[in-house]
């Protein structure tokens, strides 16, 4: 077939084919048997290639990395919120004596020539034990390089990781202490009365406020366990405390949510308490909540309420105390690394005032 025949051929068939969908505007023609060579093998066979198969470039030049870095959340560190922080010693302190005095004495009837009648004091000095706490952070010339390529400040965020990391050490020795030395905690501290157990709830399930994800205690059985540490706390205050000082209810995230419930009338629990005890303030913390694998820091024996005065005459009734906030020591140079070691100290929770706090545990 010459070239006008194949033209020709070409024009014929193009308008069928458009009418099944193939549209080819830039083909004039066929191919004429001139333009044809022999190259001893089908022109519509694909050759055998010599590389591997590939689909297309690699995945790597079409990938990014979003400038702005994510930080994992923890939980926020409560204790100064419940306790004022404060700085007690220095970080070469092992033991520090903290002085309480009570006033005595004794009146007799007047006389002019009488001499009976006394006041003194007598002075007694509890005792509390620092410790001191240590984390090491390391950087190398390659670590920084590698990670400046992800977009990510290796040397910064290993510095935030380290103070971190003591900070929240720090604040879990404000709940409950060191083990093996005379520092404890607002959980653990040995002069706190016993805890109460919860009053009865109509929905059963342990007496606790929040049972499988549901509040289990009415408004009115909230505002029943919350009367009874108040009651605990005005009796062991002897008329120090009424319901006009200022108060602390600290509770787990999970149980504060029980102050929600609301009764008949439409007020809820929250509503009740602050009506009645004006000057309170609620703070949560997981410490006070039941121990679990997504809450590692709490108490294995059940959620925890405390009702807590935090000052009376004047007096603080505990502060969390640290020795030392953050130290930084000097930084080692090796080869081609380096490493600096943070230092940070806890006396845990000096609680003054044992008698301004009852606590209910199991609600």
């Amino acid at each position: 077939m010459h070239f006008h025949e194949a033209r020709a051929a070409w024009a014929q068939d193009a308008a069928i084919r458009a009418s099944q969908g193939i549209h080819l505007p830039d083909v004039v023609t066929y191919t004429p048997d001139e333009w044809r060579q022999d190259r001893g093998m089908a022109e519509d066979a694909q050759p055998t290639l010599a590389t591997s198969a590939n689909a297309g470039i690699p995945a790597l030049l079409t990938t990014s990395i979003d400038p702005k870095v994510f930080h994992i959340l923890f939980a926020p560190n409560k204790a100064s919120e419940i306790l004022t922080e404060v700085r007690a010693g220095t970080w070469v302190d092992q033991t520090r004596l903290f002085p309480t005095v009570e006033h005595t004495g004794e009146v007799s009837s007047y006389g002019d020539y009488n001499g009976n009648g006394r006041a003194g004091l007598n002075a007694v000095w509890p005792e509390r034990q620092s410790y001191l706490f240590q984390t090491i952070t390391e950087w190398g010339e390659q670590d920084i390089a590698r990670a400046g390529r992800a977009l990510i400040n290796w040397v910064g965020e290993t510095e935030i990781a380290s103070v971190t990391v003591l900070e929240k050490f720090r604040n879990l020795t404000y709940f409950y202490g060191v083990g093996g030395l005379q520092n404890y905690g607002i959980l653990n501290e040995p002069n706190l009365t016993a805890a109460l157990s919860p009053g009865t709830k109509a929905a059963g399930h342990s007496n606790v406020w929040v049972y499988s994800g549901s509040i289990n205690a009415t408004a009115n059985e909230v505002m029943i366990d919350i009367q009874s540490l108040f009651i605990t706390v005005v009796s062991q205050a002897a008329g120090l405390v009424d319901e006009n000082t200022r108060l602390l209810l600290v509770t787990s995230p999970t149980s504060a949510v029980a102050l929600t419930s609301i009764n008949a009338y439409g007020v809820s629990a929250l509503d009740l308490i602050k009506k009645t005890f004006p000057k309170l303030e609620l703070v949560t913390a997981i410490q006070y909540g039941v121990l679990s694998a997504s809450n590692t820091q709490g108490l294995a024996a059940g959620n925890l309420v405390q009702l807590i005065v935090p000052e009376i005459e004047n007096q603080e009734v505990g502060f969390a105390a640290f020795n030392e906030k953050l130290r930084a020591h000097k930084i080692v140079q090796a080869e081609s690394s380096w490493r600096q070691k943070k230092t940070s100290g806890s006396w845990g929770a000096v609680i003054r005032q044992p008698l301004a706090i009852a606590q209910m545990l199991g609600i």
